[in-house]
């Protein structure tokens, strides 16, 4: 006889652990709530993170160093505006109303020089897949972008809008890439601000200058970085 059939015939009962209903439906509801209000906190820190408003990037780009937040950044400037560098305004002046595939590889990189000495803003500004078309979920962005530099504080300064993509993909397809949306971003501030083009010079950096070297395909080096080369008191001159 075996063991089994001896403790049946014993009477001993043989049941399987019971599962307590009550605690296993308080662990579950547990668990969806922790799920929901880890959900809700995503998608509130994704919503401020895109929020960028039309006065930030008209602080950013006047000048004044102040802090800012939400999904921007803004290199260290200078307290005091730097003096008129006749050098800088004279090949200001060249690349004004030039074409963005017309720039060759030093003229992008005294740009980039120049603009490192500017007031300057990194804009999370994305595109649909493989596409210069500027996505819906960045329009908002754009848009501030077009009410700043279209306000009395910025209105008839030149500025440089250089794209930039992360280090997926070749450098030649980057390079495209980066000048294509740059010249999406131009032709929106055109045709819906009425900003004049020549004061919006395109130039494109490919994966050349990633804002983060150490995560080359994050997602904060696909970006497009706007910067006020001349002031409209230094323009009038």
């Amino acid at each position: 006889m075996s063991s089994r059939e001896f403790l049946r015939e014993e009477g001993i009962a043989m049941t399987a652990p019971k599962t307590n209903p009550f605690k296993a439906a308080s662990l579950t509801g547990l668990l969806v709530a922790t799920m929901l209000s880890a959900s809700v906190t995503l998608s509130i820190t994704q919503a401020f993170a895109e929020d960028v408003t039309e006065d930030q990037i008209v602080r950013a780009l006047a000048g004044p160093k102040k802090p800012l937040t939400r999904g921007l950044s803004m290199a260290p400037q200078a307290e005091a505006a730097p003096a008129a560098n006749p050098e800088q305004d004279k090949f200001l002046q060249s690349i004004r109303g030039r074409s963005t595939r017309s720039l060759s590889t030093a003229e992008r990189e005294e740009i980039a020089a120049v603009a490192k000495t500017k007031p300057n803003i990194d804009l999370e500004i994305t595109f649909d897949y493989n596409s210069a078309n500027i996505s819906q979920k960045s329009m908002p962005s754009v848009q501030a972008l077009g009410r700043a530099l279209t306000s009395p504080d910025l209105k008839g300064s030149t500025f440089v809008v250089a794209g930039h993509t992360d280090a997926a993909g070749g450098d030649a397809y980057n390079q495209d890439l980066s000048e294509r949306r740059a010249d999406s971003i131009k032709r929106y501030l055109v045709e819906k601000f009425g900003i004049a083009g020549a004061d919006l010079v395109t130039v494109g950096y490919g994966k050349s200058k990633l804002k983060d070297p150490s995560q080359p395909l994050a997602e904060v080096n696909r970006r497009v970085q706007v910067v006020n080369m001349q002031s409209k008191t230094a323009a009038a001159k």
